[in-house]
């Protein structure tokens, strides 16, 4: 299962089912709803700066809203477009949008076409998405409540479900376009061209990918030189305390690429877990031997903070737990890996490097 805002594992604080997750990780945009990550670095002192700023300019505390483009242009339709399951979509109105997880609204609303979005999956959780109708329930697409809605298109992901639901939308003549998630950097421009495209503003997309991938390269010219020339060990953990949850991240998780692009190791990945996630051992925690800890922000709370994670077997005899060293991002946008990534990146960066940034 690959973890991100959209989606996660099984649980009373997640709802996706097992199902639902492709190979590669089925958990993937939407954590929350379907499972996203955030930190803070306990232990570490007081802070009592103003919210940072990434190298973009924007804060920590606009982390909750997107940032549209100032001046998109007009669509140009109709456009037949690839859709990731085999079919062509052919797309002729965009007065109607409904993206079906938090990372594609992201990138919709940042293109501009925020005013025509009529709906949301519940793991839109920025602010400009709020008020907008919820047409999941327990994270599965309601077919019905979407088509009540009359969407012109409906944008979804190879790990939206149920099938049935996809169908069913499909059935009654909406175009209906699935784009391949996100599994790291990499992807951030390819999905903000695909949106484009459907969307008839290829141009825009162009712009909204530069910009995206300028800030992102702004941030990591930021990273200090480690001191000891040695990169931090970071492990990702996905935790739900009410649903007695706890997996360590491995190669397939979704964090490696943030993790690398923040000039550290993924710790999990490096002690040999190739797959996505693995049940918390000691052992396991022993072999990966992580200087920090990389957590979504309900996560973290769901534990009961640090003191409770320390409790968690193994973490505590850790250098991470030793140390009360954790790097804490919101479920909504940590895995999301579009036009807010480099203030994902921001946060983890200034939480890994706190204090001088030397990784400590």
């Amino acid at each position: 299962m690959r973890i991100s805002q959209d989606f996660a594992p099984t649980g009373p604080d997640t709802g996706r089912t097992a199902r639902r997750r492709p190979a590669r990780g089925r958990a993937a945009a939407a954590l929350t709803a379907a499972v996203a990550f955030a930190l803070v670095l306990t232990g570490c002192g007081g802070n009592d700066d103003p919210a940072p700023k990434s190298a973009s300019g924007k804060s920590s505390a606009d982390a909750d809203r997107v940032e549209p483009l100032a001046a998109p242009p007009a669509p140009k339709l109709p456009v037949t477009v690839d859709s990731a399951d085999g079919t062509k979509v052919t797309i002729d109105s965009t007065d109607r949008i409904v993206p079906l997880t938090g990372s594609l609204s992201e990138i919709v609303f940042t293109l501009g076409f925020g005013k025509q979005v009529v709906a949301r999956d519940i793991t839109a959780t920025f602010e400009q998405a709020e008020k907008l109708p919820v047409v999941t329930r327990a994270h599965d697409v309601s077919a019905e409540s979407v088509l009540s809605l009359k969407p012109t298109i409906v944008l979804a992901d190879t790990t939206t479900g149920p099938s049935e639901a996809i169908d069913q939308i499909r059935d009654a003549g909406i175009p209906l376009l699935v784009v391949e998630p996100a599994k790291g950097l990499d992807d951030v421009g390819r999905r903000i061209d695909t949106v484009a495209e459907a969307l008839g503003v290829p141009s825009a997309g162009t712009e909204l990918k530069e910009r995206t991938e300028k800030r992102i390269a702004d941030v990591q010219k930021s990273i200090p030189d480690h001191a000891d020339g040695k990169k931090p060990r970071v492990a990702f953990l996905y935790l739900r305390g009410s649903a007695s949850v706890y997996l360590l991240g491995g190669a397939e998780s979704g964090a490696s690429s943030l993790l690398e692009a923040a000039g550290a190791v993924d710790a999990g990945k490096e002690s040999g877990l190739n797959k996505d996630f693995t049940a918390i051992t000691s052992e396991a925690l022993a072999k990966a031997a992580p200087d920090a800890i990389l957590l979504m922000t309900k996560g973290f709370e769901s534990v009961g903070g640090m003191d409770g994670l320390v409790k968690i077997p193994g973490i505590a005899e850790t250098p991470a737990g030793m140390d009360r060293r954790v790097v804490t991002v919101d479920d909504g946008v940590l895995l999301n890996y579009g036009p807010r990534t480099d203030r994902v990146l921001t946060e983890i960066v200034e939480q890994l490097y706190a204090k001088g940034g030397k990784g400590q």
